[in-house]
């Protein structure tokens, strides 16, 4: 059996005495928000919700039994300040909570787009640390009541006090991460891999191949709907065997027919010219070219944005795949308004 090339620590290897006698303030109660301060506060650690005095997740989170108060009396408070608000809000709530901050206390985060990016440049007095689960919010809180863990990732940029670590693993271990595995990175590396990964496969790339391969079936006169089945539908069989076993369950699961097919024909979809598109686009994360556009197109209003998301929710695809959608039991489970509930843009 191949060794992993970092260590992963468990529950084991995190000391909870560097985190039970202190408060944590959580700033912000969406996806990964709610999560942490409901896995905390079930761990027996003081939590306090920072949030607006007219968030619409306030009477949530009092409803669940915790703590609010304002993001910067929050931050007065908590010897652990986690910023779990949206990244393009982080740089306005952290000026907001600057000066609550004391020498000794820790800032977190929970990705680390605006450390990395200077966009929050934390006092050299407090230590600054990463404490990411690698799924959505909902799982983390999903997993730690059923008694199971969600890997995750921890990174330390600035260790004032010499218990940066220590301190990450003990706050990782009060909302289940050790349980499953938490893994050492850095916030350069969690966020350009992160960038990258969303640009080129998990968001944009999957999404371009799904739209390019319907639209070129549809234009050869197939019906849209056995294209939606094909291109779009059956993606998620074929991502949930890569998950559980690798590529290598993948094609040991698939028809010969379909191996042969993909190993012969997949590199003439994505050849060598798409490596150099991806190439350049992560040359783009790393110099901070998107880091700058993604900041500026905010500043703007969000134009370009508005506008292509507007396009992706009316392509053709979608309107023939919301009535295919219908048929399947799985539409009526609620679940998406479940996680939206969970998880509001505006905290």
């Amino acid at each position: 059996m191949t060794e992993l090339n970092t260590t992963v620590y468990y529950d084991d290897d995190a000391d909870r005495s560097q985190i039970d006698d202190k408060t944590v303030a959580i700033l912000g109660y969406g996806s990964q928000g709610h999560a942490h301060a409901q896995n905390l506060a079930d761990s027996g650690v003081d939590v306090v919700v920072g949030l607006r005095e007219n968030s619409s997740s306030r009477s949530a989170a009092e409803s669940d039994g915790l703590r609010v108060k304002t993001p910067v009396e929050a931050a007065e408070e908590g010897d652990i300040v986690s910023v779990l608000v949206p990244d393009t809000v982080q740089p306005a709530v952290f000026e907001q909570i600057r000066d609550s901050l004391e020498a000794g206390d820790t800032l977190q985060f929970a990705h680390g787009f605006n450390i990395h990016y200077n966009q929050i440049q934390p006092p050299e007095d407090v230590d600054v640390t990463m404490v990411a689960p690698k799924s959505p919010g909902h799982l983390v809180r999903r997993n730690y009541e059923n008694d199971e863990g969600t890997p995750g990732l921890i990174a330390v940029y600035q260790d004032e006090t010499g218990d940066a670590k220590e301190e990450a693993l003990a706050y990782s271990h009060a909302i289940g991460c050790t349980r499953a595995g938490v893994i050492e990175t850095s916030f350069q590396e969690e966020v350009e891999t992160d960038l990258f990964g969303e640009q080129v496969v998990l968001c944009g790339g999957v999404t371009s191949l799904v739209k390019q391969g319907y639209e070129t079936l549809v234009d050869a006169g197939y019906s849209p709907e056995m294209a939606y089945f094909e291109c779009l539908n059956e993606l998620k069989l074929i991502v949930d065997l890569m998950y559980e076993g690798g590529l290598e369950e993948m094609w040991n699961s698939v028809s010969d027919t379909a191996e042969y097919g993909g190993l012969t024909r997949g590199d003439r979809v994505v050849d060598d010219h798409a490596r150099e598109n991806m190439e350049e686009i992560l040359e783009e994360v790393q110099n901070g070219t998107f880091a700058r556009e993604w900041i500026a197109e905010n500043q703007a209003g969000r134009p370009s944005y508005t506008q292509l998301k507007d396009a992706e929710e009316n392509h053709h695809i979608e309107e023939v795949g919301r009535p295919l959608r219908d048929l399947f039991a799985w539409s009526d489970d609620g679940d998406e308004e479940e996680e939206k509930a969970e998880a509001p843009a505006d905290d």
